[in-house]
């Protein structure tokens, strides 16, 4: 909580590897409940960590979260040679397909280390595990992201990636709410239009979702279900976000729209924001640290306040110090578990 109350309902990205004198001030003014960085603003963990002391800083919450996307494999924003390479979801999977108990053990084992990393920067939450399920003919979007095609498996593995992440005291955040996998475009420049009846999403793409419902937070999907709501994507849709989000898997956790510069959506980035909010999504998240951008997203919405501000102080409490680990020893099982099993 700052001097103007509480925090405006969004997380934003910035320019650089440092801010200026402007972006400061911005940040100061749009107050926004946190932050993301990329790969663009992460050269060095000295840096890094400068950057994220910055922000934080700048709106005078020392607890502010600070999001990123370290997945694994081509999808991380900390790489060599300052950070480890983690192995891509679908590895994971390969095991796991192999030897259930080896694959959970290298999921978690892969979430603790990927949690060293980003604890010892200052990073809060790390947008991961991927649960949107493999399909044959679907976009590359997604593909090696994911664990597997079976919703069961892609359920055990998000789960040991959510407890070794929270045992590095990081929060997950699970993705993409309610199911990505199906999609045959790529929502970062188009609307994608997934047509399977609700009876085919329930017993299939929902599946991992509602497993981990419990989980602190998640990230929507900027997809078209047309059995939901054939009209809107449903990072924007009320009958998605409210009806099947909130009602039909029972999510409660902290709600933060995909990146809302995304191609997939139309319209102004500030009326997207606006859209994402009213359709149930507690945090409008947008990441190209344009500053045009960012303040049109900023005049479009509002302080948190009600079920988003519980759900938003609940994420933070959800941060927990780290639990003893080696990570020398973590490393050397890990390798060991994956020994033989291809990169996906």
């Amino acid at each position: 909580m700052t001097a103007q109350g509480a925090p405006r309902a969004m997380v934003l990205g910035c320019a650089g590897v440092a801010l200026d004198d402007s972006e400061r001030r911005f940040m100061a003014d749009a107050d926004p409940a946190g932050f993301i960085l990329f790969k663009r603003n992460c050269e060095s963990p000295e840096q890094t960590q400068a950057l994220i002391e910055a922000l934080r800083a700048a709106v005078g919450r020392v607890d502010a979260p600070v999001l990123v996307d370290q997945e694994g494999g081509r999808v991380v924003r900390l790489g060599p040679p300052h950070w480890h390479a983690p192995p891509a979801p679908a590895q994971l999977g390969a095991l796991a397909n192999f030897d259930s108990a080896a694959g959970a053990r290298a999921a978690w084992l892969n979430a603790r280390l990927i949690a060293a990393d980003l604890h010892a920067l200052g990073f809060t939450v790390n947008c991961v595990p991927v649960l949107d399920l493999r399909f044959p003919g679907a976009s590359k979007v997604v593909g090696d992201r994911s664990f597997d095609s079976d919703p069961q498996l892609v359920a055990t593995l998000g789960r040991a990636v959510a407890d070794g992440l929270r045992a590095g005291g990081i929060v997950p955040a699970v993705k993409h709410l309610p199911g990505h996998g199906r999609a045959t475009a790529d929502s970062h420049a188009v609307l994608p239009q997934v047509d399977a009846p609700l009876e085919t999403l329930r017993a299939r793409d929902f599946v991992p979702f509602l497993a981990l419902r419990d989980a602190p937070a998640g990230l929507t999907a900027h997809v078209c279900y047309s059995a939901l709501d054939p009209k809107r994507p449903g990072t924007l849709s009320p009958a998605v976000i409210e009806g099947v989000v909130r009602g039909v898997l029972g999510f409660d956790g902290l709600l933060v729209s995909d990146d809302l510069s995304m191609g997939a959506l139309t319209g102004s980035v500030g009326g997207r924001a606006a859209a994402a909010l009213a359709a149930g999504c507690d945090l409008a998240l947008h990441c190209n640290g344009k500053r045009d951008e960012m303040e049109d997203v900023a005049a479009s919405v509002p302080r948190l306040a009600g079920r988003a501000q519980e759900r938003f102080d609940r994420m933070l409490a959800a941060q927990q110090a780290p639990d003893a680990f080696d990570d020398a020893d973590g490393r050397r099982e890990l390798e060991a578990l994956l020994a033989g099993v291809a990169p996906q």
